[in-house]
């Protein structure tokens, strides 16, 4: 094929793939605008990545909010990012902090390490070892949480280490009760479990 022809035809995918995207932002845009939460943490990861649309990140954060006061996990880990960092609103380590905290308890696990972060070094918040450490170990090896967690060990002494254990036994039980209210099943098995056993909770049948 003839280098003019390999251009074109590279040229024609390049406008036909940009045409999908702007057609994909309007349509996230509408529903979007109708309240639809999952359009609008669409809408703003759009915005903040420039797809179908210049980039910008004042517009990014307004769908941030819109879906994260209406509980979006996903949205609240991206609005406490963006309130962090300071893109596209002024830098507000303490709303940082809540959204991480919000995502977090609805165990969105990419803001758990996040919210340890934040307790670790006194970031929109007391600082507090003990949090940060059973905040980084609900995150866990795959969201960074262990390596965090490892760290902050060697500074820590044992007795902090066992109410950090505790701290966070209570905190997974929090979110367990939580998603079972809102119907998961997997945590409505595991909170029977829990009942059933009488695993940090007096033995309860009727609840299980």
């Amino acid at each position: 094929m003839k280098p003019i022809l390999i251009f074109l035809l590279g040229l024609t995918l390049c406008l036909s793939a940009d045409e999908a995207a702007k057609k994909q932002f309007e349509e996230t845009k509408a529903k979007a605008e109708k309240g639809n939460k999952i359009a609008q943490f669409y809408l703003g990861m759009m915005y903040d990545n420039g797809e179908g649309v210049l980039e910008d990140d004042k517009e990014a954060v307004k769908w941030f909010r819109k879906a994260a006061e209406q509980g979006s996990p996903e949205a609240q880990a991206n609005l406490g990012v963006m309130c962090f960092s300071g893109f596209g609103v002024e830098k507000d380590d303490k709303a940082s902090f809540e959204w991480f905290r919000k995502a977090a308890e609805q165990n969105f696990p990419y803001a758990q390490p996040s919210l340890g972060y934040m307790y670790h070094y006194g970031l929109g918040v007391e600082k507090d070892v003990v949090k940060a450490y059973a905040w980084y170990n609900i995150a866990g090896a795959g969201h960074g949480g262990k390596i965090l967690k490892d760290k902050l060990a060697k500074k820590m002494t044992p007795d902090q280490i066992t109410k950090a254990e505790a701290l966070q036994e209570g905190i997974l039980k929090k979110i367990l009760i939580a998603l079972a209210e809102k119907g998961d099943a997997e945590a409505q098995n595991k909170i029977g479990l829990i009942y059933f056993e009488g695993k940090g909770v007096e033995k309860d049948f009727k609840e299980a």
